[in-house]
Order: C-alpha cells, then sequence, then structure tokens
C-alpha cells in the first residue's frame, strides 16, 4: 500500500472525516510511557457552510505535515478551517496551535473557560478565542450544529466533549482512547480479531497509565452522555468506533469499575531480587499459588518497564511484592512503583509482600507508610535473613496458597 493512501481523511459520515498522524517514536508518551506500537493523534473535520477543526496535534514526527496531507485530500487546508474546537489542551492536541494560528489568523479557537485559559497561558494567545459552557452550540450550515459538553478531570480539568446530533457521533478525544498506531485503517469493522486483540491491551494500558487516577470522573461523564442515541465514538487515540461504539464505551466503564473494585481475579506478581533470596521465596509463593489454580501474571523491576506493570496491577483484584531490603529500606525499583501505585490510586488490593534481608531488615517500615493510603488488604508479610530455610518455605507457600484463596472467592 502506498503510504500516501494511510494520509487520506476517511469520511465518518456526510461532512464529517478523520484525520490523523501515527506517531512512530522513541519518545515516551508524556515523558514516561513507552509507545513501541506507536499512537495516533486523530482530528476531525465538521464540513458545513463553515469547516470545523475538532482538535489537534503537537509538532511530533511531522504530525502537522500528515495533518496537511490529509486535509488537502478532501480540498482544505489550513486556512480553511472556520472553527478550531479544543476539547483539551494537553500539547499532544493543542501543541501546534501558535503554528496554525499564524497560517489561519481568522479561525475562532472554541474550548471550555478553562481551556480557554489554558491558550493564554500555554500560547499567549488573547484574540478569537469563544468560551463555551454546557450544551452551548455551534451551528456550521447546512444542517450541521455541534453541541458541547464538559467533561471535567477525563482527564484534564478544563475538558469537554463534542457532540453531532445528525450524524450521533461523539468527539471525544482523551476518553475512550488507546495507544497503537493505526495505519490505513480507522474504523472498528475494519480490524480482525487478532488485532482487537491488540488495541485491548494497548487500551488497558493507555487507561491505566493515563486516566486510572480520574476513575470517578470517567463514570460521572458516562452517565452524563448516556441519554445521547451514540452511534459513533471519534476519540483522539485509537480506533474510531462506527459499528459498535457501546464497546468502548462499556469498556471504559469496566475500567473505571477497577478503581473501586471488584477488578479481575488475578494475582499480579511484582518482584526484584538482588542476589536470587528474594526470588528463593517468591518462587514458594507461585507454588502456592499454583496449588490454588489461580491465574496470575509476572513483572520484574526493574526490568519490565512500570506502564505495562501498572497496567496488570490496575486490572489484578491482587498483588504479590517481593523485595529485599536495600541499605535499610525498600529496593529502589520497588520503592518507585509504589510511589506510581500512590500516584494512579491504585486502591482497594489484596496484598502479600515477602522479602529477605541481609545484614539488617528496615524494608517494612518504608513499606507500610509508602502504602498507608492505598486502603490495601495485607495478609501477614514475611521476611527472612540471607536465603529462606525449610520453615520460610512452608510459610511462603502457605501464604500463596492464601492469597490466591482470596482472589477465587475463597473464605480463609
Amino acid at each position: 500500500m502506498d503510504v500516501t493512501d494511510m494520509l487520506k481523511a476517511l469520511p465518518v459520515s456526510d461532512g464529517i472525516y478523520c484525520i490523523h498522524a501515527d506517531i512512530q517514536t522513541d519518545d515516551l508518551f508524556e515523558g514516561i510511557w513507552p509507545i513501541p506500537d506507536g499512537v495516533s493523534l486523530n482530528t476531525y473535520i465538521v464540513k458545513g457552510e463553515k469547516v470545523a477543526l475538532i482538535d489537534l496535534v503537537r509538532d511530533w514526527t511531522d504530525a502537522p505535515k500528515q495533518l496537511e496531507y490529509a486535509l488537502n485530500s478532501i480540498g482544505l487546508d489550513f486556512s480553511s478551517i472556520d472553527y478550531l474546537i479544543l476539547n483539551h489542551l494537553e500539547p499532544d492536541h493543542s501543541g501546534w496551535l501558535k503554528e496554525f494560528r499564524e497560517k489561519n489568523p481568522r479561525a475562532a479557537v472554541l474550548s471550555t473557560a478553562k481551556g480557554i485559559s489554558l491558550v493564554k497561558s500555554f500560547f499567549k494567545i488573547d484574540t478569537g478565542l469563544q468560551a463555551v459552557i454546557d450544551g452551548d452550540t455551534l451551528d456550521l450550515g447546512n444542517g450541521k450544529v455541534l453541541t458541547f459538553y464538559e467533561t471535567p478531570n477525563v482527564h484534564w480539568p478544563e475538558t469537554m466533549v463534542t457532540w453531532d446530533p445528525v450524524s450521533g457521533c461523539l468527539f471525544s478525544c482523551d476518553a475512550f482512547g488507546s495507544f497503537g498506531a493505526l495505519g490505513a485503517k480507522v474504523f472498528d469493522d475494519e480490524f480482525t480479531g487478532e488485532e482487537h486483540a491488540f488495541f485491548e491491551k494497548e487500551c488497558l494500558r493507555y487507561y491505566a497509565n493515563i486516566v486510572s487516577s480520574f476513575s470517578n470522573f470517567v463514570e460521572k461523564a458516562i452517565q452524563k452522555l448516556a441519554g445521547l442515541d451514540i452511534k459513533c465514538v471519534a476519540p483522539s487515540h485509537g480506533i474510531v468506533w462506527r459499528k459498535n461504539p457501546l464497546a468502548i464505551i462499556e469498556r471504559y466503564q469496566k475500567y473505571a469499575s477497577y478503581a473501586k473494585g471488584p477488578a479481575e481475579k488475578e494475582i499480579a506478581v511484582i518482584w526484584g531480587s538482588m542476589y536470587g533470596n528474594t526470588k528463593a521465596g517468591l518462587d514458594a509463593v507461585i507454588r502456592g499459588i499454583e496449588a490454588e489454580g489461580a491465574a496470575y501474571s509476572i513483572h520484574r523491576v526493574p526490568d519490565e518497564n512500570i506502564s505495562y506493570v501498572l497496567a496488570s496491577a490496575y486490572k489484578s483484584s491482587a498483588l504479590v511484592l517481593a523485595m529485599p531490603t536495600y541499605e535499610y529500606a525498600m529496593f529502589p525499583p520497588m520503592a518507585y512503583v509504589l510511589d506510581i501505585f500512590r500516584r494512579k490510586h491504585i486502591y482497594g488490593k489484596n496484598v502479600l509482600r515477602i522479602g529477605s534481608w541481609g545484614w539488617a531488615g528496615g524494608a517494612r517500615k518504608e513499606y507500610e507508610a509508602a502504602v498507608a493510603a492505598l486502603k490495601w488488604n495485607n495478609l501477614e508479610m514475611l521476611e527472612w535473613a540471607g536465603y529462606p530455610s525449610g520453615d520460610n518455605f512452608a510459610a511462603l507457600e502457605e501464604r500463596g496458597r492464601k492469597i490466591a484463596m482470596l482472589v477465587n472467592g475463597i473464605q480463609i
């Protein structure tokens, strides 16, 4: 396939087009999260008598050039835009605003009042700005009337969504998004089952990494939009859902529910070991988990990036944390993991913490302080000096059985 075919604007409905840029880079998303399979920056054109561009891009791997080519493919360019609607001001959706304004000084910029404030502070632009509130509309002519709904803290305070009642298309920006570049296909009915499985994993990782702290606001937004006859969900990252839009909404509803429980009946085993002593004890725990037939995933830190560890922990109802004492405190990579868990509100888990120590302990005190706010049900932890003994192995295997029984719904 010609690469230019991947850059063409794709019709979503009458007068509505998806124009997207695929980002393939070693850069980290938000400066933290790896995107080895890329990410899409989706923007949308709505054409009536006037033309609206919904959301923008940043100058990232030539994204503006990809956008320009897509516009040209439907006979438009940046100067054709009458309105720029910014649902969300995070720089991946607004970073090219100053350059856009230079190419098109006449286009009005619409956002929530908080969004307009960010336009002024981020870009030092003070003219041609229009704040909208819940229920405001924008009449583009020819029957195209867009409606705006504020959805604060999904996932910044200024966020909103844009709604086209005629096509039933919801332009949701970061809500209902996913990691993963799209290529020439953007619609849910174009992807194979295997491709959907990939995007579902990347959707969970995206949610856990980007949105999980704001799950209560996700639930509020979904409730707020429940009365709309949504026939297409058009996010700023990932698949455009035109055949089964409820699939992605229900997926986000499920992910939001993980923040309060119950999560999936799985155990995320997260471990680090300096010289193998903690690993030897962990092996006994895993024998106990397997004896009870509980599902588990295993992640070694710092070898595995926190992005993937976080996604696994977020969806799992239980955690096993195995770490040695390091200089009277926690193994530093595990301390970082727990700090991320605190920031991302990984609440309400059943947790087993184990670990070895050398000349002295100390990890327990720091651990208890680190997780105090996370509302975890901590099983009795077990620490030992040096290599575990026979009694240690028996106790560790029993603890593995206990946490597996909790996951399986068996009272202990």
